[in-house]
């Protein structure tokens, strides 16, 4: 009965690749290694630092930092520009080795992931040991640096991973949540930002365990419904589940442009590109969707998600792609764009929407035609082997800055 109940306890990864985009060009390059990297482009245009080693990091180089900035502290760094097929050939390798000890795996970005190890204990061992295995693979495997937390939720886990880098590995023990927190600044916390950080300074709360022994119901009542949050957070309290890659709530692609450009017709085109990926997934996992959600990454990093609501559920890259542009068309100010992407949610499956639609709401039978004989052509032939003549412009010709 003990045991039983010890396997019960929660057990959540979060695995964070240390400088990713610079150690990959490290690795490609041993002639690049030991010496300070900074990954956006070349220090007289206009973007931003993507990430840096940590080699240009004891110079004060930080990623968002403008280029310009970054040689100015740094000017011996060597400045490359961002391979992003590379660094996703390499993030899927990793997730690879991740899916192998659990199922409930969640990437959150392209250097980082959550895996609920939670009943792969009987199998691999505890939490700690499948951490440290994976570690070693990533390093043995790939030649890469990983740091990782061991926690009873996402939020301890993400906390712990930060904390001992490159290469750390930080164990949070159920029932140690509050000690292991208190000591850490309100910074740590998910949604504590400048401003928040400063409203909270005022009231002399600096430290998570000052939010620990303040009043709850000041703190709701001074910052609202995150107050509440921001105090169970504190507390280690997160209930958030790993959601599984595969448990389809919403399909979407996004693109990293190698350089910030603020060409509209150039973003529209990537867009369609984008489109296009997600209708094919869409039909081949035979969903449909009715809102599009665009996502915006301007140079300095300031992203934002604006999303619309379609008549009637579809899987058709036309549909998606028209919804997107409305919405890119209405709140794109102009400012260079670094990454853009479109997802569809409210998924349904085809049986489902098709008994939803109106005579007038269903897909013109030729989108439907068209979007199959792309689809074939693709699977036989290769993703690359058909595109739009839009698409196809822009992939011949590089966006302008």
């Amino acid at each position: 009965m003990p045991d039983e109940t010890k396997r019960t306890v929660p057990f959540v990864l979060h695995l964070d690749m240390d400088a990713f985009f610079a150690a990959v060009e490290q690795l490609d390059f041993p002639e690049l290694r030991g010496k300070p990297v900074i990954v956006g482009g070349a220090p007289n245009e206009r973007g931003v630092v993507s990430t840096c080693s940590y080699e240009a990091r004891k110079f004060g180089v930080r990623s968002a930092m403008s280029l310009t900035e970054a040689y100015r502290r740094c000017p011996q760094g060597i400045f490359v520009p961002g391979r992003m097929s590379r660094y996703r050939g390499i993030s899927a390798q990793v997730m690879a080795i991740m899916a192998t000890y659990s199922p409930q795996l969640e990437p959150v970005s392209i250097d980082e992931a959550f895996l609920d190890v939670t009943h792969s204990q009987n199998l691999f061992g505890p939490a700690e040991a499948i951490a440290r295995t994976i570690q070693l693979r990533v390093k043995n495997e790939l030649g890469l640096s990983c740091s990782l937390g061991v926690a009873p939720n996402k939020f301890l886990a993400k906390v712990a991973s930060d904390l001992k880098k490159p290469g750390g590995l930080v164990i949070v023990a159920p029932g140690t949540e509050r000690a292991f927190l208190a000591p850490l600044p309100i910074e740590r916390i998910w949604g504590v930002g400048p401003k928040t950080a400063e409203q909270l300074h005022k009231q002399g709360l600096k430290t998570i365990g000052d939010i620990q022994n303040a009043d709850p119901r000041l703190l709701a009542r001074r910052l609202g419904v995150h107050g509440h949050d921001l105090y169970r957070l504190a507390c280690g309290e997160d209930d958030r589940p790993v959601a599984r890659y595969d448990d389809t709530k919403s399909v979407g692609h996004e693109h990293t442009f190698d350089i910030d450009t603020a060409d509209i017709e150039a973003v529209k085109a990537t867009l369609l590109a984008l489109a296009a990926k997600v209708g094919r997934r869409l039909r081949k996992k035979k969903l449909r969707g009715k809102v599009v959600q665009l996502k915006l990454r301007y140079l300095d990093f300031t992203t934002i998600t604006r999303q619309c609501a379609l008549s009637a559920h579809t899987d058709l890259d036309h549909d998606i792609y028209r919804a997107a542009v409305k919405l890119l068309d209405h709140h794109f100010d102009g400012r260079p764009v670094r990454l853009i992407g479109v997802s569809v949610s409210q998924l349904c499956g085809e049986g489902e929407a098709a008994a939803q639609l109106s005579l007038f709401d269903a897909p013109p039978a030729k989108a439907q035609k068209l979007a199959q004989v792309m689809d074939a052509i693709k699977e036989k032939h290769g993703e690359k082997s058909i595109t739009y003549a839009k698409v196809k412009e822009y992939e011949d010709e590089p966006p302008s800055p």
